[in-house]
């Protein structure tokens, strides 16, 4: 290993492009922080032959939202909202550091948690101020017909759960996921047996007014609780501690206490962002970048 340890940075092509430009601030402020302790970075695009090289490479490594290679990587990905961060040692977000915390909201301060959770309600979900006489909202994701080592059951039988209930219910599907045709016949099947089941829609749109989530671990439960939507969580995720856990209360006792689920979102919030996740604006960002990477193993 040379002189100097070596942190190379894994990136796809458009935030390669991005970071090389200076326009990711904190990639910014990672590579100074790093390089305040006598370290080089590296930014490096990712790809099966750069991963497959990575561990055969002197110093350590750092992917974007991907699993780490060897013992000396660290893997990196946004909490969801900027400028709110996690390195982690895995990219299984149920795994990560702050899943395993406690939330105590008596810990929190109120008054600027309140403050935090308005303020980020108006900037990253602006809007009228949102109900819960909408439908049930179903985001589903991949697999839909799998039942993964993370879930409770398979996305299908979760939204023939929840159908089950028989209140208003619309699924929505992932843009970015790929459904064949044996996903949509089993779709089509739970549309004709329950008549309040819809499919298809604008998820976003759908949020703001829904009666509350129902979902295995998507990203939609988190904005849901933005604005003060309870989730019923049919899978394991970093953001499990006010949802209401099929897997510890059953499917049919979490669908049926929604009704009078009312955690302190505000609270939640600023403890999982301002308190557990690095927010890169902050002037202690650097310091909370080191301490993460130190708990990672790296001896920096």
């Amino acid at each position: 290993m040379s002189q100097a340890p070596i942190l190379r940075v894994y990136l796809e092509g458009p935030l390669l492009r991005m970071t090389r430009a200076g326009k990711m601030n904190f990639l910014n402020v990672l590579k100074a922080a790093v390089e305040s302790r006598g370290w080089r970075v590296e930014w490096h695009e990712t790809g099966p032959e750069a991963r497959r090289a990575a561990p055969r490479r002197d110093g350590y490594a750092l992917f974007h939202m991907q699993p780490p290679t060897h013992d000396r990587a660290l893997t990196f990905r946004r909490a969801y909202h900027y400028p709110f961060w996690r390195i982690e040692t895995t990219q299984q977000r149920w795994r990560f550091r702050v899943a395993q915390a406690r939330f105590d909201p008596d810990a929190v301060d109120p008054a600027p948690a309140e403050e935090f959770a308005r303020n980020l309600r108006a900037r990253v979900l602006p809007g009228p101020s949102p109900t819960r006489t909408g439908p049930v909202l179903v985001p589903l994701q991949g697999h839909l017909r799998r039942c993964r080592s993370f879930q409770t059951m398979s996305p299908v039988q979760m939204l023939e759960q929840v159908a089950a209930i028989g209140r208003p219910t619309v699924a929505t599907l992932h843009p970015r996921e790929r459904y064949d045709a044996a996903d949509h016949a089993a779709l089509d099947r739970l549309t004709a047996r329950h008549p309040n089941l819809h499919l298809g829609g604008d998820t976003a749109a759908l949020l703001r007014d829904c009666a509350f989530v129902a979902t295995q671990n998507s990203g939609v439960a988190f904005d849901g609780y933005i604005l003060g939507k309870p989730a019923v969580l049919f899978g394991q995720i970093d953001f499990h501690h006010i949802g209401l856990n099929v897997a510890r209360l059953g499917a049919g006792p979490a669908l049926a206490a929604t009704d009078h689920h009312a955690p302190d979102y505000a609270r939640y919030l600023w403890w999982f962002l301002q308190e557990q996740s690095i927010n890169a604006s902050r002037p202690e960002a650097p310091e909370r970048i080191l301490a993460a990477m130190r708990k990672g193993g790296w001896p920096i």
